[in-house]
């Protein structure tokens, strides 16, 4: 759907909503049934993407916000908007890191979560080697601490890779090699501020509340670096830890990576390419063995097979420029 110069991809989000986004820098936007609105939820949801952020900062997420609502033809006052979750990240590219439970102290009361691997569910003392830890719950405060770089591996996100590149880059030092796990391990530390903790402790409402109170969240949570002392409270700050607490108490305008958003589109689509191609070189070799072709007739094989495909594409009932719109909407990765 275009609203002027906003194009939204819409799909249903089950029976009382609908979903939309506007790409990888900008936002997932959640529509309410206005005929059927559930009780005490907002009409409009927004959730920022993490790539739009980290490429064009704070500020840039609040003018798509506004150019948005403004081509929605949304009227609203600053006091109709509230903050429901914030969330705060920095990468260490650390190959000797590796996270302790009993390094992380929180809260009486804050329960804590070890865990094995990027999609696992979470479990208390896990048996094998821990990647992350996760305290606390999401409603309220949370601190996940977790191996960025399987999740970017496993879910072909490589815009990331070209951010941390170019960080690299600013500090002299070569980019990273992600078929070398040994020192290519990059560690994320990240904040997760719910409703309980924006509202209620920090009475963060709106985008000026955001810029001024997001760093005073860390203040009761610490990651540390383990020694004899019986008495944790003694024991000194973690290096990665005081670089978090840093980086999250300057001002927020300044937390922007400097990479262009077209370069991280650029990369993402040449991972989802490079996948697409990996996909069709299978079935492409499967078709050749269920055809009984050898190998040393493969290339031959594959020149005939494209008209096959062609006559295919043409056979079905949709037209290909209608497949390819709906295509685009599907994988869109602006």
């Amino acid at each position: 759907m275009q609203f002027g110069p906003v194009a939204l991809s819409v799909t249903n989000k089950g029976a009382r909503g609908y979903t939309a986004h506007t790409g990888d820098h900008g936002a997932i936007w959640l529509f309410q049934d206005p005929q059927n609105r559930i009780l005490n939820n907002p009409g409009i949801t927004v959730d920022f993407r993490a790539f739009g952020l980290a490429t064009g900062e704070l500020e840039r997420a609040e003018q798509h916000f506004r150019e948005c609502m403004e081509a929605f033809g949304i009227k609203y006052a600053e006091t109709q908007l509230r903050v429901a979750r914030a969330d705060f990240a920095v990468d260490f590219l650390a190959p000797w890191f590796e996270p302790n439970r009993e390094a992380l102290v929180v809260p009486p009361g804050t329960k804590v979560m070890e865990y094995t691997g990027v999609d696992e569910t979470a479990t208390v003392s896990s048996g094998a080697r821990a990647v992350g830890l996760r305290a606390g719950a999401v409603a309220n405060r949370q601190i996940a601490i977790y191996d960025k770089r399987a999740e970017v591996i496993q879910h072909n996100k490589l815009g990331w890779l070209t951010i941390w590149d170019a960080a690299l880059k600013a500090a002299g030092k070569p980019p990273i090699d992600l078929k070398d796990r040994a020192s290519s391990h990059v560690c994320r530390f990240e904040m997760r501020l719910g409703s309980r903790q924006l509202r209620n402790r920090f009475a963060m409402r709106n985008w000026q509340d955001i810029h001024d109170v997001i760093g005073d969240a860390l203040q009761r949570i610490h990651y540390c670096t383990a020694i004899a002392d019986s008495n944790r409270a003694r024991w000194p700050i973690h290096c990665l830890w005081r670089q978090f607490k840093d980086v999250i108490g300057n001002d927020l305008l300044q937390n922007c990576s400097g990479v262009l958003p077209s370069d991280v589109i650029e990369a993402n689509r040449d991972a989802k390419m490079r996948e697409l191609d990996a996909q069709l070189a299978g079935l492409l070799v499967t078709c050749t063995a269920i055809a009984e072709v050898s190998a040393d007739d493969f290339d031959d094989f594959l020149e005939n097979h494209v008209g096959a495909l062609q006559r295919i594409v043409k056979e079905h009932p949709v037209s290909v420029s209608d497949r390819i719109s709906k295509a685009k909407g599907r994988y869109r990765l602006s």
